[in-house]
């Protein structure tokens, strides 16, 4: 039971932070309708002044309801625009804090994984894998994500598969090359498999034969090949960034190494990769598991060790398992053969 009083409170509470997250929607909304090259600087400057101001909850919710509402359209996006608002982004989770990064990153995964199951018509699936490819150009995201997602591509490998793939190479290829060119190798020839076993079943063999062809000069480091590939705007921002950037080193760092398997698991077994980031929900781990190693067998010890143990506060029994075990043990092989039993 909610006494009347307490119940008002909590609906004037309600709707004061429904106005104030009002607000806070129209003010964001502003800054990125503003973005642009020449402004970044100033709206970045805004952008984290807002951090500071409000919760980073809110302010992470909001930026990525409204980045994503902005680019992630039924009709293919500029590119020029999709990089500007994921440089904003980048540059946010170097200086603000990498849950940023990590948040708007989450939410755009998760999205390109219910669209390529969903079999959706538009190019909402190409303006997804844009804002990842550039979350790696920018140096939010390792590359082990990107290799994720294009093995899932391969492993799928239907006419639509085919035209992310070279969409991806395409946006990221010769800096995947530089990071992992090994990884890349093993890429290609898994392609290159898969188009042979799968060659009859293709209305549009040209398509087929084009990506191999693009894999292959991206294999040599042929740029030519690559149509409409141009480094250019992506160097040009990237020197942006690291005039913008607070901390010296533009973000090796704070690169999220994250798999693709750990993004869309995350409610499952929670973000590992953001920094204090709380968890709650179903157990980790299956009650079963939890069960059979509740207590880890070490022989029998003395009451003496045991009191002792209790005095220290050694208050679960794996860590008076092991206080046991290095207390009464001879020598360290000998606490070594104990600590693995």
């Amino acid at each position: 039971y909610v006494p009347p009083q307490v119940r008002k409170a909590q609906d004037t509470l309600d709707d004061k932070k429904r106005e104030e997250l009002g607000r806070l929607k129209k003010m964001v909304n502003g800054l990125i309708n503003r973005l642009s090259e020449p402004n970044l600087s100033s709206i970045s400057g805004q952008m984290e002044e807002l951090y500071m101001a409000n919760s980073r909850k809110d302010m992470n919710e909001t930026l990525t309801d409204i980045l994503m509402n902005a680019c992630v359209t039924a009709v293919a996006m500029p590119a020029r625009l999709m990089m500007e608002h994921v440089l904003l982004v980048s540059i946010l989770h170097h200086n603000v804090g990498i849950e940023v990064g990590a948040h708007f990153l989450e939410a755009v995964v998760k999205k390109f994984d219910e669209l390529c199951k969903s079999d959706a018509e538009g190019k909402e699936c190409e303006n997804l894998l844009a804002l990842i490819a550039h979350l790696y150009n920018f140096h939010v995201v390792h590359s082990l994500l990107i290799f994720d997602i294009l093995k899932k591509l391969i492993s799928t490998f239907t006419e639509k598969e085919i035209e992310l793939i070279l969409f991806l190479l395409k946006n990221v290829g010769f800096s995947l090359r530089k990071d992992d060119a090994l990884a890349l190798k093993e890429l290609i020839t898994e392609a290159q498999r898969k188009a042979n076993t799968a060659e009859k079943k293709f209305q549009d063999q040209a398509r087929v034969r084009f990506m191999l062809e693009t894999m292959l000069a991206l294999r040599n480091n042929d740029m030519r090949k690559i149509p409409g590939y141009d480094p250019e705007p992506v160097e040009k921002l990237r020197k942006l960034q690291r005039s913008l950037v607070h901390s010296s080193g533009s973000g090796k760092e704070t690169q999220l190494r994250v798999s693709l398997e750990s993004l869309l698991s995350a409610d499952q077994v929670g973000r590992w990769w953001i920094i204090g980031s709380s968890w709650s929900g179903a157990p980790m781990i299956d009650d079963k598991t939890s069960k059979t190693q509740q207590k880890p067998r070490v022989g029998k010890v003395s009451s003496k060790i045991l009191e002792l143990a209790r005095k220290l506060r050694m208050n679960t029994d794996i860590r008076r398992s092991i206080f046991c075990v290095l207390m009464t043990s001879e020598d360290f092989l000998d606490a070594f053969e104990k600590l693995l039993k």
